[in-house]
Order: C-alpha cells, then sequence, then structure tokens
C-alpha cells in the first residue's frame, strides 16, 4: 500500500515568497505613485504604499497563503532598517552648511519641541500610550512617514500604531502643502521667498509635500526648503541615539530579579545613516551609481509601508478613536505658529 506524499514547507521559502510578493506590490505602487493625479497632490509612494497595503490586508488578505506571512513581517522590520540606513545618501555636511544657522535652528527648535510637546500632550492630556502618541509626534516634528517607520523599529511598535500615525502624519502634511502657498500668495504669510522656504523646510511633514508645496513659488524657494527640511532628517539620528538610552533607563526600573541590566537598543540601521550620509558627502560614489541606490531605497521604504499597510487591520485603528486626529491638529497649530514665529525671529 503506497504511503502519502508529505509536502514540507520550507520557512526561507515562505519567507522569500512573502517578501517577493510585497516587492511585487510596491512595484504597482510606484507606478500608481508617478500618475499625475497623485504627483499633484504631493503623495510619495510611501503613502501610497501603506494605502494599498492597507486596502489589501484588510479585503484582499485571503488571496495570499498564510505562510507568507513571516515574509511580509520581515519586510516591514528588516528591510525597513537596511531602507532608513540608506536614507543617508540623500543628506550631505554641504547641505546643512549651505542652509546656514538660521535653517539650523529651526530645524532644530522645531524637531525637540514637537517630538517633545506632542509626546507629553498625547499621553497626559489626550491618555492615547505612549507609541501611538510618540510616533504621531515624530511624523511631525521630523520627515512624516520615514521618522514614523524608524521610530516604530526602535519602539518595536504595534504595526496599526503606525499606520495611525502615518495617516494623521499624510492628513496634516497634506493640509499644509495646500494651505501655506495660498497664504503666502495672499500675503497673509508676511516673509521674503528665502524665509518663507525656511519654513516650508521646518513646517511641512513630507519631503514630497515640501517640493510640491515650494514649487508653486519659485525654484530658489524650493531649493532652500528643500534642504531646510533634509536638516530636519538629519536629525533622526541623534534622536533615534537618544530614544536608544532614554528606552533603556525606563526598563532599568523593570529589570530582571537576577540584576542583569537591559541591553541598551542602539538603532544601528541609525548609525548605518550616518556612515552612508558621510560618504555622500564625500563625493565618491559616481553620479548614476548615487541616484540608482537613491531610487533603489524608496522602493525598499515602499516596500516596508506596504507591508505595514498589509498587517494592519481597520478594526485597530478605530480603537484609536478621535484623540490621534486631536494630537495632529494640536501639532498642525504648533507646527505653523511656532515655524513662522521662529522664522521671523532668525530669518
Amino acid at each position: 500500500m503506497s504511503q502519502p506524499i508529505l509536502v514540507s514547507t520550507s520557512p526561507w521559502r515562505d519567507k522569500i515568497n512573502g517578501v517577493l510578493f510585497v516587492g511585487l506590490l510596491a512595484a504597482a505602487v510606484v507606478q500608481l505613485a508617478t500618475t499625475p493625479a497623485i504627483k499633484a497632490m504631493g503623495f510619495s509612494p510611501l503613502v501610497v504604499g501603506i494605502v494599498c497595503g492597507m486596502l489589501y490586508g484588510n479585503f484582499l488578505r485571503g488571496t495570499m497563503p498564510a505562510e507568507w506571512g513571516v515574509g511580509v513581517h520581515f519586510t516591514a522590520r528588516r528591510v525597513l532598517r537596511v531602507a532608513v540606513a540608506f536614507y543617508g545618501l540623500n543628506i550631505s555636511v554641504q547641505q546643512i552648511i549651505e542652509v546656514g544657522l538660521p535653517g539650523i535652528i529651526v530645524s532644530t527648535a522645531i524637531v525637540l519641541s514637537v517630538l517633545i510637546l506632542g509626546t507629553l500632550v498625547g499621553t497626559r492630556l489626550l491618555k492615547l500610550d505612549r507609541d501611538t502618541a510618540m510616533l504621531t509626534a515624530a511624523g511631525s516634528a521630523i520627515c512624516g512617514a520615514a521618522a514614523v517607520l524608524a521610530f516604530e523599529s526602535t519602539l518595536k511598535a504595534e504595526p496599526h500604531k503606525s499606520a495611525v500615525a502615518v495617516a494623521t502624519v499624510v492628513l496634516f502634511g497634506t493640509i499644509s502643502m495646500f494651505l501655506y502657498p495660498l497664504l503666502f500668495q495672499f500675503g497673509w504669510i508676511n516673509l521674503d521667498p528665502r524665509s518663507f522656504g525656511i519654513f516650508l523646510g521646518g513646517t511641512v511633514h513630507e519631503v514630497a509635500q515640501v517640493v510640491a508645496s515650494a514649487s508653486n513659488i519659485d525654484a530658489a524657494t524650493t531649493e532652500v526648503a528643500t534642504i531646510v527640511k533634509m536638516t530636519r532628517v538629519a536629525l533622526l539620528v541623534p534622536v533615534l541615539l537618544v530614544l536608544g538610552f532614554w528606552l533603556q533607563r525606563s526598563s532599568t526600573n523593570a529589570a530582571d530579579p537576577t540584576g542583569a541590566k537591559p541591553k541598551l537598543p542602539i538603532p544601528w540601521f541609525a548609525i548605518g545613516f550616518v556612515v552612508l550620509a558621510l560618504i555622500n558627502s564625500a563625493h565618491i560614489i559616481p553620479a548614476p551609481m548615487l541616484q540608482a541606490l537613491r531610487t533603489l531605497d524608496i522602493f525598499m521604504l515602499t516596500m516596508a509601508m506596504t507591508a505595514l499597510g498589509i498587517e494592519t487591520r481597520f478594526a485597530q485603528i478605530r480603537k484609536a478613536g478621535p484623540r490621534v486626529v486631536v494630537l495632529g491638529v494640536i501639532l498642525f497649530i504648533l507646527l505653523g505658529s511656532g515655524g513662522y514665529a521662529l522664522v521671523k525671529l532668525v530669518a
């Protein structure tokens, strides 16, 4: 009597299949993000990726073999860290020097104030959990979805908390992108074009949104706004390192009975970010290769956002309620009013 054939599945094969599946979805997302309608709204592939991922994860998840979930999770965690490290190729020391002291002061003050106040208001006033409040504040303070991803990896937060933070950041970043140029054109933002570029770079959430909003003015304003924005991005690394030390200190009180000290959760991808930024500053990478690496990095970030969306459930988002939106409103007001006052003071 013949024995039934048992087919054993390989965990590595499932992981590879899951990563490839996310890669195919991300490729479609990148194409979708290049359509005129999406580009006109200033939505980056990262934002389109999490939206498409959430739609697939909530309505079409049954079409993907459950075993591939390990590959999706791998993309949302491991691929993410590599992508954040390679994001350093978009930063150079020369850019930071070029923006001058006013841009550096505005960037630093906005990042620190929005991150600290956003976390405190979210946890103490609105009674949000620490991770949701900090992720939302980080996305508003630094660089939108990319900052949320970097903080999510360090905090080891649940995917739906990152999704809520990204949705809030995208909403108010989009409002800023359309509103600020209109206010400037009507004379309600009393700044010269260069100072307005500093204001946009210091207050608008996503890099793509900064470029889209500043391009409505002129090329010089766009250049200043982009450099100031990238200065905010550069602050991601020291903030993550401080966060790692803070997490270790917070966990010291809950150390195990043996007295062993908790391991410092150093975000090694942040160290990679700095190293690659320094390499970019040295201009040792040929321009075509540098552009190819930047394109590949955006694709990997899009993969991570798509995977994050697939792992997110609408029911989890609904649990957060309107409090996250209220936090987004508070941070939006803080960014706009505080950023304007800072620029008037130092620019």
